[in-house]
């Protein structure tokens, strides 16, 4: 059922918080839980072959949240400013912003590649490839970078539809691409015999394919539709781009960095150590998709009610994400503490090594994952309204602030442990960073309440 720009303004800004909020977060926690799982998806398949494979996925992933981090800035800056030019009900200005956003981001993208691909075997070593694995990531890569324009604008497309309040529409772009990997992954990686180069075409494949249907569905009844015409590369947009896609940039910039070093920590334990937290991370991101996905239904919401200065409607959003987020959470962390070992097997079967370093780091980040749900929510709320500065604080803290120092502390004093539980040790100094950046915030709407 499509919408109109001003009857998604009246159901945003009058219906039901909780309502909205489900409403818009059922589409994209399933289409995050699907990303995430054909994300995970070249993890299984590869895990069939062997552990080099396994583990050049896990390298190449920090390759593509460079890729991804482009798109979420240009994507979530622009998407930012188009829920509150839309709550504000300008029009003109938020179509400027959509064709502004996506082209930016695919030349972006299109830059990546060419470098990437410039200069793939110095990228591969710098990624954490050991002389063993190097092989491996480079057939990964070289493929995956093809893909690199399509996968940023493809972000861009996702994030700016449903900042407008059609969530539905994005996901239905995200899970045929996904659909489409999955069933590719094994057509090329074991019938046709192609091994880790059928892993990585079926991703950009996939990636081509979602990039299309979205280009597609913004051009529905209720979105605004991409055209060079409004393509406004102009300094103004810069900022509000800047401002509102900085901690997305730089959360996911670190998340990539992170990524590095900690598969440099780990080949220090061998490849089987790489693998084993590279099985994890692709765990904890299919975990975590589901909060990312239910924050992403409260940013729409967030938008159009601060834009419309609703603000008790905005903080009312925000608690009510944070209470389902942290129960959800806690039942996933008690229902997993058991199963650790079983569940990392799914990847790995038949490698004790890869087995046991990933069940134990798996431990460490459950004990600490139910915090993250108030500095997930936390960040996209700040990052919404326009609190650059607090935003890329919070966004820059999990990843950067606390984990890169982290990394190289704790393995010195505690060995292969300091690897695995050093993401649980940031994310508790995160949640207490989150603290005094969010409150004094939420007092000032509450003041501001009308």
């Amino acid at each position: 059922m499509t919408h109109t720009a001003q009857e998604n303004f009246i159901y945003l800004t009058t219906a039901p918080v909780h309502r909205i909020v489900m409403k818009l977060a059922v589409p994209t926690i399933i289409s995050m839980l699907v990303t995430s799982f054909y994300n995970m998806a070249d993890t299984y398949f590869v895990g069939k072959l062997d552990t080099q494979s396994t583990a050049a996925v896990g390298i190449v992933f920090s390759a593509m949240a460079i890729i991804q981090a482009v798109g979420f800035f240009f994507g979530h800056g622009s998407g930012n400013y188009i829920s509150r030019r839309l709550g504000a009900q300008d029009t003109a200005n938020a179509e400027r912003m959509a064709a502004t956003g996506f082209f930016l981001a695919f030349f972006a993208g299109a830059a990546l590649a060419v470098l990437g691909l410039i200069f793939l075997t110095p990228l591969s070593v710098a990624l954490g490839s050991t002389p063993t694995i190097l092989p491996y990531t480079r057939r990964y890569l070289g493929i995956i970078l093809l893909g690199a324009p399509f996968m940023a604008a493809s972000l861009v497309l996702n994030n700016q539809i449903r900042f407008q309040g059609n969530a539905a529409y994005s996901m239905v772009g995200i899970v045929a691409g996904a659909v489409i990997n999955v069933v590719l992954d094994p057509l090329l990686i074991f019938v046709c015999g192609l091994g880790i180069t059928g892993a990585a075409l079926a991703t950009v494949l996939s990636q081509l394919c979602s990039f299309s249907l979205l280009l597609y569905m913004a051009s529905r009844q209720g979105n605004i539709a991409i055209r060079f015409r409004n393509f406004t590369p102009s300094l103004s947009y810069a900022k509000e781009i800047i401002g509102g896609g900085t901690p997305s940039l730089t959360r996911q910039g670190l998340a990539s960095v992170a990524n590095i070093l900690l598969n440099v920590a780990a080949g220090a334990y061998g490849d089987a150590a790489i693998a084993g937290m590279s099985i994890v991370s692709r765990i904890g991101m299919f975990i975590n998709s589901f909060l990312i996905g239910f924050g992403q239904g409260f940013q729409p919401m967030c938008g159009f009610n601060y834009g419309a200065r609703l603000y008790a409607r905005v903080r009312q959003g925000f608690w009510f994400c944070v209470k389902v987020g942290v129960t959800f959470l806690l039942l996933v962390a008690v229902a997993g503490m058991g199963y650790a070992e079983e569940i990392v097997e799914l990847f790995r079967k038949g490698d004790p090594d890869v087995i046991a370093v990933g069940a134990d780091a798996l431990r460490w980040q459950l004990i600490a994952y139910p915090l993250g749900a108030w500095t997930i929510v936390c960040n996209m709320m700040l990052q919404t309204i326009r609190k650059s500065v607090r935003a890329t604080i919070l966004s820059s803290a999990r990843q950067g602030l606390f984990f890169i120092p982290l990394i190289f502390i704790l393995p010195h004093m505690l060995g292969i442990e300091g690897v695995e539980m050093c993401q649980a040790v940031s994310d508790l100094l995160t949640f207490f960073l989150a603290i005094p950046l969010t409150v004094g915030v939420l007092r000032e709407m509450k003041a501001a309440e009308r």
